[in-house]
């Protein structure tokens, strides 16, 4: 966990960001109403939340992380990420699924901070490699993973696991 000062001049609260653990449901609720509102998508994240103990066991896994950045106890930024076993060699690596900080916090160095305590659980986990994709067009992400870390140019497809392309 990490406790700092305000991460920008512009903020007057004190922030902390760490990972939460299977008691920070309301927390974790949250993240996803910050999901919701940065990706235009309230629906996906919370029209159908799942109950309390499904986010106890998610939070408590060993393959899922959640981290949030606070200001005083109020959420305002997070992450979730999934640590994926590989099948290559004995190691893992995380992928960063979702990352969103709040608009009135933008800019301010939170999402930076999500990112280098996510490295420290890493390091504290073994875990050989992290990844994150950004969608073309968002200027903001591409330039935030840029500075840290190594640039790849890939192609993401989604499959149905029903029916044929498109369907």
């Amino acid at each position: 966990m990490r406790d700092r000062a305000p991460i920008s001049p512009h903020m007057t609260q004190p922030t902390t960001t760490r990972a939460l653990s299977a008691s920070d449901i309301e927390a974790f609720r949250s993240l996803l109403a910050i999901f919701g509102s940065a990706f235009s998508d309230r629906e996906t994240y919370l029209s159908a939340q799942p109950d309390d103990s499904y986010l106890r066991r998610l939070l408590a896994s060993d393959t899922f992380i959640a981290v949030a950045t606070f200001a005083g106890t109020v959420p305002i930024g997070g992450l979730a990420a999934y640590v994926l076993p590989k099948f290559e060699q004995a190691r893992n690596e995380i992928y960063i699924y979702d990352l969103a900080v709040h608009d009135r916090h933008r800019r301010q160095g939170v999402a930076t901070a999500l990112i280098t305590e996510l490295r420290r659980l890493a390091v504290e986990r073994g875990v050989y490699a992290i990844y994150v994709q950004a969608d073309y067009g968002d200027d903001a992400a591409i330039a935030l993973y840029t500075k840290l870390g190594k640039r790849e140019d890939v192609m993401h497809f989604d499959f149905l696991p029903y029916g044929g392309p498109g369907e």
